[in-house]
């Protein structure tokens, strides 16, 4: 299954393999078995380190076990991770065979302390481009601890065992047989659900943190180039954000970043987060802020208090807390949210194979999630608020072209039904003749824009009506050495690339700030 290349590329990364790696294969008579046979043997071919065995006992099939010889170190995967998940395999086999994880010695020692036994399973959609993090995440942390054990499902092959479990919604993790998580999630997050105490141990090292001379809260593109272009001022600078890479993260395909013809959001997150660390940048993870407290005047201390309870310190702030998807607020939306209403079609789309769906919005996201789920949907039905769809002439002319669409103009969504467990469908308020009308679904993907994550922000900085964190040509807030960059400003265009140059900005005017201002005192406070 692989090509020479390929197996070249992997060549040298296996001569990083110390101890033997075994993979046990258990096969049924299917063509998918075939295929994960195929590539079991196209892998044990490139090391003599590598071998293969088709004894597995596994109930499920096709699957196959990574394990470290002679020991109880493994992994499984059940189904064929290709896709988005190749490099999850790949990195298992590196791991299970004595390749050292790169997390922090913390972090490493915070795992192997985990007492008890835990058996995750993960469903994944190979399309899926949350769901690596969360795989590897917990592939990491049981070749570190052998009481964790985890299996990778993929949900498109096990769709009797996605229905049985009532999985609408990937990656769904299971902890001991109970659904533990939902979303995406890095080590970090996970680590946090499953260990009670990190939290407050996380916490109490933050508050332990002198005061920064920039801090940035948010890490997308934003704030990953108002981190850099800080540093290298040679200033103290921190990132403090929920998830490093932000909405970049939910992002499929990137066509329009200048110089890169195409990449993937989770690779360009990854790309900004290594070029962040390479300056010496203190990144703090898995921290929400929840109050920006700002400085009263030149000299004073701003603060930015964490959901965690700690509180950090600086002389100036960068605000990019970016966007979250827009929900539509009608009934049932929030109670159905995973159980049939979904957000992301790439994710979440295979689960709805020969099902009817329907897409929310008519503009570029909405009707390319339309295409694409056309291809594995029975039905889509697209609702638009507008008398006209917005998206691109292209998309439009193909999503005409398709004979399993339905398209709907001036309509409003105006409920989402349920029978208690999953979406079965939706209504409608036709906005030209007032009349409502029902449309029977399995699936509801909301695709109407991005709302600014800046609730926390409220009397702190002004906003505009729209909640957007008002700024001027420099970046600058209402508020004395705060300044803001992203998509949750008023910059008229939500752009990766406008909002890495807003970052800059916003950077180099925090820089020109602290130039202007006397180094604080330590006991003066904001």
């Amino acid at each position: 299954m692989l090509d020479a290349a390929l197996k070249s590329q992997l060549q040298a990364y296996f001569e990083r393999i110390v101890v033997p790696v075994e993979l046990i294969a258990s096969l049924d008579d299917g063509e998918k078995s075939r295929e994960i046979l195929a590539l079991l043997e196209d892998i044990a071919s490139i090391s003599p380190k590598i071998s293969v065995s088709r004894d597995g006992a596994d109930a499920r099939r096709p699957s196959f076990a990574i394990n470290r010889a002679g020991t109880n170190v493994a992994v499984a995967f059940a189904g064929l991770p290709m896709g988005h998940e190749f490099n999850s395999l790949i990195l298992a086999v590196l791991q299970v065979g004595g390749l050292p994880p790169k997390e922090s010695p913390e972090v490493i020692e915070q795992i192997g302390a985990l007492d008890g036994d835990y058996l995750f399973e993960t469903f994944f959609s190979l399309s899926c481009q949350n769901c690596p993090d969360v795989v590897q995440a917990l592939n990491v942390m049981s070749v570190i601890n052998p009481k964790i054990r985890h299996v990778a499902i993929d949900g498109g092959l096990f769709q009797d065992e996605v229905a049985a479990r009532k999985i609408m919604a990937v990656p769904t993790v299971f902890l001991n047989g109970e659904v533990f998580a939902q979303g995406r999630m890095g080590l970090e997050q996970l680590l946090a659900k499953i260990d009670a105490g990190a939290s407050a141990r996380a916490a109490e090292k933050l508050k332990d943190k002198p005061p920064f001379d920039v801090l940035v809260v948010g890490g997308g593109p934003a704030g990953a180039a108002a981190a850099i272009y800080a540093a290298r001022k040679g200033v103290r600078t921190g990132v403090v954000a929920e998830r490093f890479g932000g909405q970049v993260l939910d992002t499929m395909g990137i066509e329009n970043f200048i110089s890169v013809p195409h990449t993937e959001g989770p690779k360009l997150a990854a790309a900004l987060e290594n070029h962040v660390k390479d300056y010496g940048v203190d990144i703090m993870n898995a921290q929400k802020a929840v109050e920006l407290i700002p400085a009263r005047d030149a000299g004073r201390l701003a603060q930015v208090r964490l959901a965690s309870g700690a509180t950090l310190s600086a002389r100036t702030i960068v605000l990019s807390p970016g966007a979250r998807w827009r929900q539509m607020n009608v009934p049932g939306e929030e109670a159905y949210r995973n159980k049939g209403v979904a957000y992301c079609p790439h994710c979440d789309g295979p689960l709805f194979k020969g099902k009817r769906v329907a897409v929310i919005g008519g503009g570029n996201s909405g009707v390319e999630a339309a295409i694409d789920l056309a291809n594995l949907a029975a039905h889509v039905t697209l609702i638009e608020f507008d008398g006209q769809l917005r998206a691109d002439a292209v998309l439009q002319e193909k999503l005409h072209s398709l004979p399993n669409v339905r398209i709907v103009v001036s309509a409003q969504t105006t409920e989402v039904l349920g029978d208690g467990e999953k979406v079965i469908g939706l209504t409608y308020r036709d906005r030209a003749t007032g009349t409502t009308h029902r449309v029977d679904l399995d699936g509801i993907f909301v695709q109407i824009g991005l709302v600014p994550n800046t609730e926390w922000l409220k009397g702190a900085v002004n906003l505009s009506p729209r909640g957007e964190i008002e700024i001027d040509a420099r970046g600058e807030t209402s508020a004395y050495g705060v300044f803001a960059a992203g998509d949750a400003t008023t910059t008229p265009y939500k752009q990766i690339v406008i909002a890495m140059g807003g970052g800059a900005t916003a950077a180099l005017s925090a820089f020109d700030c602290l130039i202007r201002q006397a180094p604080p005192k330590a006991s003066r406070a904001a």
